[in-house]
């Protein structure tokens, strides 16, 4: 967590932020306690909808990207290095001031510093509970332009970025659950955490499908799925899909929902994928689901749907067809 590291670089450490001006913080954990930082000048760069709604909740002035230039920069590394080079060249090249960086070891916190302190001089870093603070002056930004990363194509053939969920390529259980679907969807279909746009992008080879919503909490995953989706039935939203409220009930829904947002496995998102979903639903609506083998979902889905099979898999994912959802009947 960054609030006992800022405090110190703030009081003692050697940090100097400008006296004025705006101060971007990139990806800031939801309960960080930014101490020594007045809310008013603090812009919240946040991509992800759940942690954007938490801070302007909290009061905070916040973006999904950044919006022109800033008299610092704060960057709180993610766990995947390749997002956290780009987040760092991003905060250079936008920050007129210096850029601090900030996260626990176990995110990469000494490989980045590792790797920054071979390009430039690295000030600090302040170490404490588990994790590490540094910074660099605003005039050595230009060093790392080759770190910047946006949506790009890849051999696959598809659009994809760094912290996007797959960015390497087709996850195997989408995969999966893209072979499993009938011909026939319906006419409304809603594709909750639709990531880059996989799942979607096949749904809209069925005839019959006239929308497809793709629902998509991460706006860097959602531009993708802007390149890789272009039909005009695709209708995209930037929303958590446990909170979206479709126009109308949905004919189906298909998901392969998220299961962590940091290292350990959470069932209770999939969880509540699957409470969104039942509410979405006609009454004769039908998901269609994929997740890894070892969550327990089966539960939930009787909890939430009068009729529950499971379709197969293989040894790591499961496939579900769940129909007739029960809070329809209530």
């Amino acid at each position: 967590m960054i609030d006992p590291r800022l405090e110190l670089a703030l009081n003692g450490g050697g940090l100097d932020l400008p006296e004025t001006g705006v101060i971007a913080i990139f990806q800031p954990p939801v309960d960080a306690d930014l101490a020594g930082l007045p809310p008013e000048r603090c812009k919240i760069i946040h991509d992800f909808k759940p942690a954007y709604d938490a801070w302007t909740a909290r009061g905070y002035e916040a973006a999904h990207s950044v919006e022109g230039r800033y008299a610092a920069a704060i960057v709180c590394l993610p766990r995947a290095k390749h997002e956290a080079r780009a987040l760092v060249a991003q905060a250079c090249a936008v920050s007129d001031g210096p850029v601090v960086v900030d996260g626990q070891k176990t995110d990469g916190a000494d490989s980045i510093l590792r790797e920054m302190r071979a390009r430039v001089t690295v000030q600090g870093p302040i170490s404490k509970a588990h994790g590490k603070l540094y910074w660099i002056d605003a005039g050595s930004s230009d060093f790392f332009t080759d770190w910047e990363a946006g949506p790009a194509h890849t051999e696959g053939g598809f659009w994809t970025a760094p912290g996007v969920f797959s960015a390497d390529g087709v996850d195997l259980a989408s995969a999966l659950l893209v072979d499993a679907l009938p011909d026939n969807l319906g006419a409304e279909v809603a594709d909750l955490g639709a990531g880059w746009g996989f799942l979607s992008a096949h749904i809209l080879t069925r005839p019959k499908v006239k929308t497809v919503h793709l629902v998509e909490a991460g706006h860097l995953a959602l531009e993708c799925a802007r390149h890789n989706v272009t039909d005009d039935r695709a209708v995209f939203h930037w929303e958590d899909a446990t909170e979206w409220q479709p126009p109308h009930r949905m004919d189906a829904v298909v998901m392969n929902p998220p299961f962590h947002t940091g290292r350990a496995a959470e069932p209770q998102i999939g969880q509540a994928f699957v409470a969104a979903a039942a509410r979405m639903l006609s009454g004769q609506g039908d998901l269609w689901m994929v997740a890894n083998r070892h969550l327990p979902y089966e539960a939930e889905l009787k909890k939430r749907f009068a009729q529950v099979a499971e379709l197969g898999g293989d040894a790591r994912f499961k496939l579900f067809h769940a129909t007739r959802p029960l809070t329809r009947r209530r």
